[in-house]
């Protein structure tokens, strides 16, 4: 009999870590909300980071996702500290210099404020801060963070909308779901 894989899509919050075991951190992990064996987080969310995260059981489309080789675009809404002028989104949509590498060219422009779900620990700016939307087709450690930062910009907080054409479209924070078939047909 052959077992189907599973497919999920999570909400992450803020302060969670996007794996099933806390390594001595004490912080909460995907455990807490998710109790389905064998299924792992295809990319991650740093624990500062909220939104979508996708889970599975099926490690040939963890392998895609995550590879930038695939071009899977992810939708970020990235509230940043600074004046985020023309040519500031500009270098950031051509690519930056990292410490050990040159991004690959993304998306960035300013948007209005979102509606998106208050945060547990407060944002605390001290200055003006911005919206932006940002599309990588990579995911380094930290990019956005360090990104925003190579252009002055100080990254306050960052919330995954979207993973290619998969959306948090009516997920709560805190909640998670299995794929549709046709979800799940979009990612291959």
């Amino acid at each position: 009999m052959i077992i189907p894989m599973r497919y999920l899509l999570f909400n992450k919050p803020y302060g969670v870590l996007s794996q099933f075991t806390d390594e001595g951190t004490g912080h909460p992990t995907l455990k807490d909300y998710i109790s389905i064996p064998n299924v792992y987080a295809a990319g991650r969310l740093d624990r500062d980071s909220e939104g979508l995260l996708l889970l599975t059981d099926d490690g040939a489309l963890i392998k895609r996702l995550t590879d930038p080789r695939h071009h899977i675009e992810k939708t970020y809404l990235v509230m940043v500290e600074g004046n985020p002028t023309q040519e500031k989104l500009t270098q950031l949509s051509d690519g930056v210099q990292l410490k050990d590498h040159f991004t690959r060219p993304a998306s960035f422009r300013l948007i209005p404020t979102p509606g998106l779900p208050a945060r547990p620990k407060p944002v605390t700016p001290h200055g003006a801060t911005h919206w932006l939307e940002a599309k990588l087709r990579e995911g380094k450690k930290r990019q956005i963070r360090h990104m925003t930062a190579a252009v002055g910009l100080f990254t306050l907080r960052i919330f995954r909308v979207a993973i290619g054409d998969l959306t948090l479209e009516n997920l709560s924070v805190g909640e998670w779901r299995d794929l549709t078939r046709d979800e799940t047909a979009l990612l291959r």
